[in-house]
């Protein structure tokens, strides 16, 4: 892969971060507009500059936008991929390995 073709891709990856996170920004907005001032006495209508403020905020406090889990769930996947099929079905009846017992049988 050549550096042109890396650095294209990397550009438009990123454009297409900035106009998702500029469309989330516009979803905030709207469904704040229709929802909070209606169903809370005294809450005003936001701006879209305060929406992106928002959902950056709900991000560093949620830890969102990684889709299913981050790392988290590719290291969970990387843990059920090493399991015998023993210790998946004694997963599956609620003793994990290291966990707590389930319900007895």
């Amino acid at each position: 892969m050549t550096f042109k073709t890396r650095y294209s891709r990397f550009g438009f990856r990123a454009m297409l971060a900035v106009v998702a996170l500029a469309v989330l920004a516009g979803m905030v907005m709207l469904l704040w507009n229709a929802v909070v001032p209606v169903a809370l006495a005294g809450a005003r209508p936001i701006d879209y500059l305060h929406a992106l403020g928002l959902l950056i905020l709900s991000r560093i406090l949620f830890g969102g936008f990684r889709g299913h889990g981050g790392w988290h769930a590719r290291r969970r996947w990387g843990r059920w991929q090493a399991m015998t099929p023993e210790e998946r079905a004694q997963f599956h009846r609620g003793t994990p390995s290291g966990g707590c017992p389930g319900p007895r049988e």
